[in-house]
């Protein structure tokens, strides 16, 4: 079965109707019908979680958070899978990546799936994984 990774630009795209918002919107909606699984690592949960709270409140990350447990994701634990980590630890050593998206490539790369963002840091592993960007 196909996987697409989301990283937190993705899902925040998607809730502030931003660049891409459309493209994600069809994913979910694609996923819902048993189309290409959605999968986001807890890792970018907790980065659209912290991103809504400064920018707005507690209350509406809370929302956020509720949201997503309504949409037709996985959420993957990242503190149970060392290779996922050491993948992270890897892409942060060697790329000039934030240590969150290296779990999101790392994740992508490891579950061979395709990254979904828009976030150009990502240029720096296009070819090592499968992106779909967000335009």
């Amino acid at each position: 079965m196909a996987l697409r990774v989301l990283d937190s630009y993705a899902l925040l795209s998607f809730f502030q109707d931003g660049a891409g918002a459309e493209q994600v919107e069809k994913l979910l909606a694609r996923a819902e019908l048993g189309g290409p699984k959605l999968l986001l690592s807890v890792v970018h949960w907790g980065e659209v979680y912290y991103t809504t709270m400064r920018r707005v409140s507690q209350r509406a990350a809370e929302e956020k958070a509720r949201e997503i447990a309504t949409l037709p994701i996985e959420l993957v634990p990242i503190n149970t899978d060392l290779e996922i980590v050491r993948q992270a630890a890897i892409y942060k050593a060697t790329r000039r990546l934030a240590y969150a998206d290296a779990f999101a490539a790392a994740l992508a790369k490891m579950r061979e799936a395709e990254l979904v963002t828009g976030d150009t840091d990502f240029e720096q592993v296009d070819g090592e994984i499968k992106i779909l960007w967000l335009r």
